[in-house]
């Protein structure tokens, strides 16, 4: 996989929010046999993080095959509106917007812009911007409020599905006990033999909302996998923050086929 398409995958999954400095939270809870799910998606909006701007400082591990890389981005969010990422001394940057996607790459000379169609192909879905953003901010993927879902418990987490999965894909959640943010979300296409896994291993408290602190994500497609583990090192909610964007002159269109 070429560098704008490594860097494209982390503005996808990198941006769950974390920070070291941030009180953990506990995560023990104990599983209620009658709970349904109704109370459980209820419980989890509930816990939907409110904030008008974010940014953080994110180390990102990322494995495929024998390559492995590791590297330090900053994110900065504005809620439903814009999220940016930015790579070291700004030699790669990237920002989604409602209406596109951009990015450019100052060691290759190159950039892009366009529509969701390379972020949906990385992993496998079609993606909007609020799609993006929810798995940004550690929350579903598709909205809850919408359709039918069936309620069990592996002794560790709620189980969530829907009553009548898609034929494209299969979905599943995974809500902790303790606070109902998710534990994980699995997504998977057995005719593209594809399957993307994104577990929340610990959360954080930030200005009394919640974040995730630690993330895995695996992403399989046919035989290749691949890995990708994030944490954050800091976060900050509600400054001014702007969003530098400027694609150099002479740069070359990626084109994608």
């Amino acid at each position: 996989m070429s560098q704008y398409k490594y860097f494209f995958l982390l503005v996808i999954v990198a941006s769950l929010s974390g920070c070291r400095s941030a009180k953990s939270l506990e995560t023990k809870g104990t599983i209620k046999e009658d709970i349904s799910a109704k109370q459980i998606i209820k419980e989890t909006q509930r816990q939907t993080a409110n904030f008008k701007t974010l940014q953080a400082k994110l180390k990102i591990d990322y494995t495929e095959g024998d390559k492995s890389n590791g590297v330090s981005v900053n994110l900065r969010i504005e809620k439903d509106k814009v999220i940016w990422l930015s790579a070291p001394l700004g030699v790669a940057r990237a920002m989604i917007t409602p209406e596109k996607v951009s990015y450019f790459n100052k060691l290759e000379n190159e950039y892009f812009e366009g529509d969701y169609s390379l972020l949906s192909e990385l992993l496998g879905i079609e993606l909007d911007f609020n799609k993006v953003q929810n798995i940004l901010l550690g929350e579903t993927l598709f909205n809850m409020s919408v359709g039918t879902y069936l309620a069990s418990n592996n002794e560790v987490s709620y189980v969530l599905q829907p009553e009548n999965q898609q034929a494209i894909f299969e979905i599943l959640y995974l809500f902790n006990p303790g606070h109902f943010k998710l534990d994980s979300q699995q997504l998977s296409q057995s005719k593209e033999k594809r399957f993307l896994q994104i577990d929340y291993k610990t959360y954080q408290l930030v200005n009394k909302e919640i974040f995730p602190e630690i993330v895995n994500i695996v992403a399989v497609e046919d035989n290749s996998e691949m890995r990708i583990d994030l944490e954050y090192k800091s976060v900050s909610l509600n400054e001014d923050i702007r969003f530098p964007f400027e694609i150099p002159s002479g740069y070359k269109e990626i084109q994608l086929k």
